[in-house]
């Protein structure tokens, strides 16, 4: 299982009309080959910032499965002219925690 992590920052004044996009998007990312859970959180300390979450089988169930499908252009409208700068969206594998090994 792989983390991808977007740190989203939201223009001003749209947090509302964000949100209620991603609740309509999110069926779109629940419904890929790969895709394993996802939350959104908003940040307390920052107007505008969130954290998106997405687990994945593979980073290859995130950057082919989903970007290049037909699917992602739907989220593309319904979200990515939300952003003010674009999102950085990087992938981590666990380390240690519960549930994971450490060696």
């Amino acid at each position: 299982m792989i983390l991808e992590i977007a740190q989203l920052q939201v223009r001003p004044g749209q947090g509302a009309e964000f949100e209620a996009a991603f609740a309509e998007a999110q069926a779109i990312i629940a419904s890929m080959p790969g895709y394993q859970g996802h939350e959104l959180q908003r940040c307390l300390e920052c107007a505008g910032h969130y954290m998106l979450l997405v687990r994945w089988d593979s980073v290859e169930h995130h950057e082919v499965g989903f970007r290049q499908s037909a699917q992602y252009q739907e989220w593309r409208r319904l979200l990515h002219h939300f952003y003010d700068p674009f999102p950085t969206v990087l992938h981590y594998q666990g380390v240690a925690g519960p549930g994971l090994s450490s060696g």
